[in-house]
């Protein structure tokens, strides 16, 4: 029998890596994303394209975080720009959504018990994260104990987390995607939303250097992709 995969797939380029190492590990994929009030949200439009392109399904959850706590979900704050990458990982962003990890994969855990799924996974890594708690290695192991330890499936040892990418740097992300035939064309990142990526928040500083370490164009800065 085939194995099955959750997902989480934001439309951003971690989680698309991530999708295509599930598909390369032979999981036939079913895949998330969550609407939950997020700035960009040109990124569900992204994981629409990416399920597209690789026949996986793709369900949209939405969720109401009406308490905010975050620059990317409330528009009264300011997002950082221009930040270098010292300032960037020398402490957690105003762009940390509160226990957002924990939500959607509680969420992740009960799609993945009820449709007889033997794994999730999700595309998280420390180094692209300024420092947010719930993309550490160290939360990602409790995770999986808890997805052990709370579902039926885990307690039979058939579900379990899986984070490929958590110990990789962005240029190494690339890199593997590169060779995993990922369209990057196909992601977002930019935490603005707007047409074009604003080349001055946080995430789009962070994935131009990933591209540029890792030697390669960014394809979304080719104006046919706009």
């Amino acid at each position: 029998m085939k194995k099955i995969a959750v997902v989480l797939l934001s439309g951003g380029l971690d989680s698309a890596v991530a999708l295509y190492s599930a598909l390369r590990e032979g999981y036939i994929c079913r895949c998330l994303t969550f609407d939950y009030g997020q700035r960009h949200k040109k990124e569900m439009s992204a994981a629409k394209r990416l399920a597209a392109k690789t026949g996986t399904e793709l369900k949209i959850v939405k969720l109401d975080l009406p308490w905010k706590g975050s620059s990317l979900v409330d528009k009264t704050m300011a997002l950082p720009m221009d930040r270098s990458i010292s300032e960037i990982s020398s402490a957690i962003s105003s762009t940390y959504v509160p226990a957002r990890n924990t939500i959607f994969l509680a969420i992740a855990a009960s799609f993945a018990e009820t449709i007889g799924a033997d794994s999730i996974f999700i595309g998280a890594h420390f180094e692209d994260s300024s420092g947010y708690p719930d993309c550490r290695k160290v939360y990602l192991d409790a995770v999986n104990e808890v997805v052990k330890l709370g579902t039926k499936r885990g307690l039979d040892g058939k579900l379990r987390l899986k984070f490929p990418l958590i110990d990789k740097t962005k240029k190494d992300i690339i890199g593997l995607g590169e060779s995993l035939g990922v369209p990057f064309e196909f992601t977002w990142s930019c935490y603005k939303g707007d047409k074009r990526p604003c080349m001055k928040c946080d995430s789009c500083i962070l994935r131009a250097k990933g591209f540029r370490e890792a030697g390669l164009p960014d394809p979304l800065l080719d104006k046919k992709y706009a």
